[in-house]
């Protein structure tokens, strides 16, 4: 029985990947992977329930609390002209009441890095690290004329990367069939 669930967000940078969960300390999934702990800041929940709803082709997602080693990876690779254009993965897993997870986790939202801002902020005990990144999709660049729609084979390669473990999507598959027919509106 399902009694909650755990946003995840995978990172891919050419130097590494890595793993948050928005939670506090380390996180074990079933497969031994080790997902860092962070805090999702300024809406983040919102901004990635808006985007798991195709409600908003950009996700801008801040996240706090982070470790140094993370922060410092981000930066070096930012610095190396790496990190534009990693590829980001929202994710969710269903957990127990014990906060074992249940099977896999699932993509709901997969996109590119478009911006990072990198931000510390120090007090009296603690200097702590967090970041800013936009992800764009890959329907957020593209340019549609007036009146176009998305064809088959688009909706259908969108859909496989937004979920991939489920079937096709069909939704503008007799779009084909309209592209020359025309309407004939009855005459009273």
């Amino acid at each position: 029985m399902i009694d909650f669930v755990r946003i995840l967000c995978v990172m891919t940078f050419p130097s590494a990947t890595i793993r948050f969960w928005d939670g506090s300390g380390p996180f074990l999934d079933a497969e031994g992977l080790l997902w860092r702990q962070a805090n999702l800041v300024e809406g983040g929940l919102d901004a990635i329930e808006m985007a798991i709803n195709g409600e908003a082709f950009t996700l801008t997602l801040g996240i706090s609390g982070l470790d140094r080693l993370t922060t410092d990876l981000a930066w070096e690779d930012y610095q190396n002209g790496e990190i534009i254009g990693a590829k980001v993965q929202i994710l969710t897993q269903d957990c127990d009441r014990w906060g074992q997870a249940i099977g896999a986790p699932d993509v709901r939202f997969t996109g590119l890095i478009d911006d990072i801002t990198f931000e510390k902020v120090a007090d009296s005990s603690q200097v702590t690290s967090s970041i800013r990144v936009d992800i764009v999709n890959r329907f957020t660049l593209r340019t549609l004329t007036n009146g176009g729609v998305y064809s088959d084979i688009d909706q259908k390669a969108r859909s496989a990367i937004l979920n991939p473990t489920a079937p096709p999507d069909r939704f503008c598959e007799r779009i084909p069939l309209l592209i020359d027919k025309t309407v004939g509106w009855p005459n009273w």
